[in-house]
């Protein structure tokens, strides 16, 4: 069997939806001719920790996990935070009354860490990496970014080695939608470009997550770049049987940022409390995980926090139960310039519980045309009028009631499944292997 190395951060006891792309990659890789060894950090600082990840761990797995030190702690004294608070996703929830301290901090952030807040561990990983295959040969190397630090020890690893490596992004690098929230001096600018531009060169193959995406990352000078979606695991579904909620609910999960406030459905919300009868008692707007303070001050604003339940974080498993039991699953694409190519790895956990989607972000989307090929909800942009948000509020308030029955749902969806997109996967490490 061929042997590949995965370079990922996140691995086990990781939460959050990010560990879940290598994590599935091994899961289904020997299924294919393809044996995974993990390279990942030891005592990292998570976002989110869900023990619950480690039943997809396969049974004898190698894994190698290098220490990692990370700049959060200093970061949360400095700041005068509590050492247990989550501040992984600073870019995305705006701080309320940083001050000059919070605009320093990211200042250092921007140019000293690069490409990210993981860069202390790229120079002892790649030595760790390149004494393990003196004794330890693969066929073939698979990074994962973000964080792009997994890229750039990639980088090293294989231009020291000469081996094939197929670089996977999550998210682009200097195309990401928070690259233009660092505070980048230019030789900063100049650098993340560099080690970006490497990457390309050196790399055999790039995967990205949308079409969208892969001719951005062509744009900039990337070869050979294939579209691997993120997908769902039919195994995770088995045994959800739903229950559905009490009251009429709309469900997010997931990082509700700042750049992501559905002030049009707040608006819509509003006009069907006043308009519908019933609808202000039987509805609720269920919210899980971090939500930034300005999309709590519309909320309030638009008078919805009677109806609105700040649910907070819970595991995987538990989220996917919320998913199943709810009556509308809400999706907000980032009101940035690269939302087109946008495609969050929950959709397809919405489509894999087969409940209707409400989509927010530019109708011409990767994940629109996704949503309407699959036949799985609506989208919306987010300049639309509220009457056209709330006429789709209604309709669906009406199959709660038992006024209407519900339409056909989420139909074409198994192409999006792991042991698919990862027999896809295998292909393209057969090919940079051969």
């Amino acid at each position: 069997m061929k042997r590949v190395l995965i370079i990922t951060y996140y691995w086990p006891p990781s939460g959050g939806i990010a560990v879940l792309r290598c994590l599935k990659f091994a899961k289904y890789l020997r299924r294919y001719g393809w044996e995974p060894v993990i390279f990942t950090a030891e005592n990292a600082h998570y976002p989110t920790f869900d023990a619950s990840n480690e039943k997809d761990v396969p049974a004898d797995l190698e894994v190698i996990r290098q220490p990692i030190w990370e700049p959060y702690a200093w970061y949360k004294k400095f700041m005068g935070k509590p050492a247990d608070e989550n501040v992984n996703n600073v870019f995305y929830t705006d701080e309320a009354a940083g001050g000059w301290k919070h605009e320093l901090a990211v200042w250092v952030r921007s140019n000293f860490f690069i490409p990210d807040a993981r860069a202390t561990w790229i120079k002892g990983s790649v030595k760790r990496i390149l004494d393990y295959l003196k004794t330890n040969p693969v066929n073939a190397i698979l990074s994962d970014g973000p964080p792009h630090s997994n890229t750039r020890i990639a980088t090293l690893v294989s231009k020291a080695t000469g081996l094939p490596w197929l670089a996977d992004f999550q998210d682009p690098w200097t195309q990401v939608d928070y690259y233009q929230l660092l505070n980048l001096t230019g030789w900063g600018r100049q650098k993340h470009e560099r080690q970006e531009q490497a990457a390309f060169r050196q790399a055999s193959l790039t995967t990205i997550v949308s079409p969208h995406w892969k001719r951005d990352l062509e744009a900039i000078g990337a070869n050979n770049v294939r579209v691997l979606y993120w997908g769902y695991d039919p195994e995770d579904f088995e045994d959800l049987e739903r229950q559905p909620h009490q009251k009429f609910t709309l469900t997010h999960l997931g990082i509700m940022g700042y750049d992501r406030n559905p002030e049009v459905l707040f608006r819509a919300i509003q006009q069907l409390k006043q308009e519908e009868p019933g609808f202000a008692e039987d509805f609720e707007l269920r919210l899980y995980g971090q939500v930034d303070h300005r999309v709590r001050a519309s909320i309030e604003a638009y008078d919805l926090l009677e109806q609105t339940n700040f649910a907070g974080t819970v595991t995987r498993a538990e989220a996917l139960q919320e998913m199943k039991n709810s009556h509308l699953l809400l999706l907000l694409l980032n009101q940035q310039e690269n939302a087109l190519g946008r495609v969050p790895g929950k959709l397809f956990e919405y489509l894999a519980v087969r409940r209707p989607i409400m989509n927010f972000g530019p109708v011409e989307s990767d994940v629109a045309a996704m949503i309407e090929e699959t036949e799985s909800g609506s989208s919306f942009g987010y300049d639309f009028l509220p009457a056209l948000v709330a006429k789709q509020l209604k309709e669906h308030y009406a199959v709660y009631k038992g006024r209407r029955s519900a339409g056909k749902t989420n139909a074409n969806i198994k192409q999006y499944s792991h042991p698919q997109l990862v027999r896809k996967l295998s292909t393209f490490l057969d090919e940079i292997a051969a």
